[in-house]
């Protein structure tokens, strides 16, 4: 086995898997797993192309800063590079960008700076050009510029392409990818129609992105919004070359979500929400065919990066995802029923300092306090508060000593409108079938619940 001195050699030459676990119609569909980067992704490849090239023509001098605008994995793989490399990084990423990411950039090192992800291109917020606006103002800086940099497309053209050739003994018929910056499906589309221009260049575009339309019609489509991170486009990229591109899937985030699920629970790969993406449109295309063909797509990242939202049950609940049985009462509006053990909640005789635990822990503010299966308080920050800041060894001290004894129920048989009044008073709604607890309704179920109405509507 090779032992590298760097990391930065490990990028690249990732291992290709081919699933039998989904209906793949007459083809087989081989996954090339760019999740096993040492930055988890396949923005590793261009991140070390782009700085690389840089170097070589003198746009980055020792000591430098760079500067990038990312909405996915780029961030990363130029943070695992700046860092070996001695550079200052700055990135301005969009607020959709799950916690794990951000949380991992700035462990590397990178500065982040937060903005609208609901703004387009001229907008004094749009990530893109906050980034541009940055590098004209700080002194020895280089605006990366995934979107309109020519090494980002030639790293694939070089790396990716030649080694999916060879893992798969120069016999490919299609390769589906997305576009984010366009490079990894323009730098493919080169190099294949290169060795073999009869292999079909595939996109798979998120239900939202005017992509697809743009490849089906020649128009850009409407434009929607979509949570997947890092695939997608409300314009046309620079450096994409989508001239290359023969046909396009449009992807919803349900099923990409979905796909990604199933995919760690058949085939044992934890993946991110753009491989859910390009996969189920791997497998739209592959049912399409009358006739047997190899397919190639990409595990792009790693799932390790969405733990919180793809991976969470009660987020894909939250947004419409995942569906639990339906009551027709105040217990569908529940997040984390009781009879579910999704609950947290404490006894009356648990101390203060294992409830502020508990409340640390799962990050909320307050909780029920449980005798059996019946509400019998309520307990949250201020009450703890009041209980030990002039004795800190209070924190010894019971619940029942603590809590808010009179609390407020609502049956699971009262309507929506019931809710209102208890919002109002500042309380939260503690459901019940008689004398068990069933759960709590916060402002933000009742959001959801109404989110998810007009959504279904």
């Amino acid at each position: 086995m090779t032992v590298h001195s760097n990391v930065l050699e490990m990028i690249g030459n990732t291992p290709m898997i081919e699933v039998t676990s989904f209906d793949t119609g007459p083809c087989r569909l081989f996954l090339k797993l760019e999740n096993q980067n040492p930055g988890g992704s396949i923005k590793d490849r261009i991140a070390l192309s782009m700085i690389e090239a840089a170097e070589r023509s003198g746009a980055i001098k020792p000591g430098g800063t760079l500067i990038e605008a990312t909405a996915g994995n780029t961030g990363l793989g130029l943070a695992l590079v700046a860092r070996q490399k001695g550079y200052r990084l700055i990135l301005v990423i969009p607020d959709k960008m799950s916690q794990e990411k951000i949380f991992n950039l700035q462990a590397i090192g990178a500065e982040v700076t937060l903005t609208r992800s609901d703004v387009g291109k001229g907008h004094p917020e749009y990530y893109q050009d906050m980034a541009q606006r940055m590098a004209g103002e700080i002194e020895n800086s280089f605006f990366v510029n995934q979107f309109g940099n020519t090494a980002n497309p030639l790293a694939h053209e070089t790396g990716t392409g030649p080694e999916i050739w060879s893992q798969m003994g120069h016999d490919v018929d299609a390769v589906v990818a997305g576009v984010g910056s366009g490079g990894t499906i323009t730098g493919l589309g080169r190099f294949f129609a290169k060795v073999d221009p009869t292999v079909e260049m595939v996109l798979a575009d998120p239900e939202g992105s005017v992509l697809a339309n743009y490849i089906k019609t020649g128009e850009m489509g409407p434009l929607g919004s979509w949570l997947v991170e890092g695939i997608g486009e409300d314009f046309i990229p620079e450096v994409s070359d989508l001239s290359l591109v023969k046909s396009a899937y449009t992807v919803s985030d349900r099923d990409a979500f979905l796909t990604g699920r199933q995919l760690l629970k058949d085939a044992g790969i934890l993946a991110g929400p753009s491989s859910g993406t390009l996969i189920a449109a791997a497998l739209a295309y592959c049912r399409d065919q009358t006739q047997a063909k190899k397919v190639v797509t990409f595990v792009c990242d790693s799932g390790n990066k969405y733990l919180s939202k793809m991976y969470n049950d009660y987020w894909m609940l939250d947004q419409g995802f995942l569906q639990r049985p339906q009551h027709g009462d105040l217990r569908d509006l529940i997040a984390r029923p009781h009879a579910d053990h999704a609950s947290v909640t404490v006894k009356p005789d648990d101390t203060l300092a294992a409830t502020l635990a508990r409340m640390k822990l799962y990050d909320v503010s307050q909780l029920p306090v449980l005798d059996g299966d019946r509400c019998v308080g309520i307990i949250d920050e201020s009450d703890i508060l009041w209980a030990i800041h002039h004795r800190q060894e209070n924190f010894q001290d019971k619940v029942s000593s603590a809590m808010t004894s009179v609390i407020e129920t609502i049956s699971h048989k009262g309507a929506i409108e019931d809710l209102v009044p208890i919002f109002r008073r500042d309380l939260t709604a503690i459901v019940v079938d008689g004398d068990r607890f069933l759960g709590l309704i916060t402002r933000i179920d009742l959001l959801n619940h109404l989110r998810r109405g007009l959504r279904e509507g």
